[in-house]
C-alpha cells in the first residue's frame, strides 16, 4: 500500500502534468496561503491560490520538476521550465496540514529577468481576475 505521502506527490505531479485545475483546487486547504515570486504580498485562500498557480504552470513551458526532497509533511520540489526565451528555475516549498492538504505554499524562482517577464505575462491576467472578483463581491 502506498503511503499518503507517496500519493500526495503522485496526485501533484500529474495535475500539474495535466494543468488540472479542478483536481489543483481540491488539494489546497481553505485557508491555503502563497508565498509567491518577489512581485505580490503572500496570498491566502483556496480560489485565489489556485488560479495564480494555473496561471504560473499556464505561462512556463516545458515545466518539469527534476528533484524532489521530504521531510514529513513538507517537501521541496525543483523545476525547470522556459518563459519566452529564458529559462527559469525554481523549488515549490509545501507543507501540508493534518488533513493531507496544502497548507502553505511558497515559490522561489530565479534568474530576474526570467521572473520579470513571468511577471509581465501574468500581472494583468492577475489584475484582471481580482477586478472581477470585486465586482462580483456584494
Amino acid at each position: 500500500m502506498a503511503e499518503p505521502i507517496d500519493e500526495f506527490l503522485t496526485k501533484w505531479h500529474r495535475i500539474v502534468a495535466e494543468q488540472d485545475l479542478l483536481e489543483l483546487e481540491a488539494i489546497l486547504a481553505e485557508d491555503v496561503s502563497l508565498g509567491a515570486p518577489p512581485y505580490w504580498p503572500r496570498l491566502e485562500g483556496r480560489a485565489l491560490v489556485c488560479h495564480l498557480l494555473g496561471l504560473i504552470v499556464n505561462t512556463i513551458e516545458d515545466f518539469t520538476y527534476q528533484r524532489e526532497w521530504r521531510d514529513g509533511g513538507e517537501f521541496a520540489l525543483e523545476f525547470s521550465g522556459h518563459v519566452g526565451d529564458l529559462e527559469i528555475q525554481a523549488i515549490d516549498l509545501i507543507s501540508l496540514n493534518a488533513a493531507g492538504l496544502v497548507q502553505k505554499l511558497d515559490v522561489l524562482m530565479r534568474p530576474e529577468q526570467a521572473i520579470s517577464t513571468l511577471r509581465e505575462i501574468i500581472a494583468p491576467q492577475m489584475a484582471t481576475y481580482l477586478a472581477a472578483k470585486a465586482d462580483a463581491a456584494p
